[in-house]
């Protein structure tokens, strides 16, 4: 008789089924890990744009807030800072405003008061809804930052 080399199909479909196993274990785990990860950073992103916001105010009292994301953030290297790019955020987040432009999975969509404004609210969206991230987030010059679990937060929504 003549001894086979190899796998048999038997083995080789049980080897396939026990990581098809892992693999439906693993998969959901790690779209929740990083849905997480984008949350902390749509939060982290929050905060700077709030100190930002104090600092551009603070450089420039007769302007007010900021009139837009944009105008603090400023094309690298960032060397004369000005009303229309304060160079106070990252690029990437000062034009984090669309889903196709968005920042870690969340897009921000910022309003300013009438000039000089005295106020601004910014709305940090998942780009995905259930995909990049569940919560929406939201803070104005209160420097409170509040989250909603289904769909924007707003003003009245619960505090982080």
């Amino acid at each position: 008789m003549k001894r086979q080399k190899g796998f048999s199909l038997i083995e080789l479909l049980i080897v396939v089924a026990i990581i098809l196993i892992i693999a439906a274990i693993a998969i959901p785990n790690f779209i929740r890990s990083r849905m997480a990860a984008n949350e902390a950073s749509a939060v982290s992103s929050l905060r700077s744009i709030n100190t930002a916001e104090v600092a551009y105010y603070t450089a420039y009292p007769n302007q007010g807030y900021s009139p837009a994301l944009a105008s603090l953030g400023g094309v690298a290297p960032c060397v004369v800072a000005t009303t229309a790019s304060a160079c106070l955020v990252d690029d990437l987040l000062a034009n984090a405003s669309s889903a196709a432009t968005g920042k870690s999975g969340y897009f921000f969509t910022y309003v300013a008061g009438a000039a000089p404004a005295s106020t601004y609210t910014v709305t940090g969206q998942p780009n995905s809804p259930g995909a990049t991230g569940q919560r929406g987030f939201f803070t104005d010059e209160t420097v409170v930052l509040r989250y909603s679990l289904s769909g924007a937060a707003a003003v009245g929504s619960s505090p982080l």
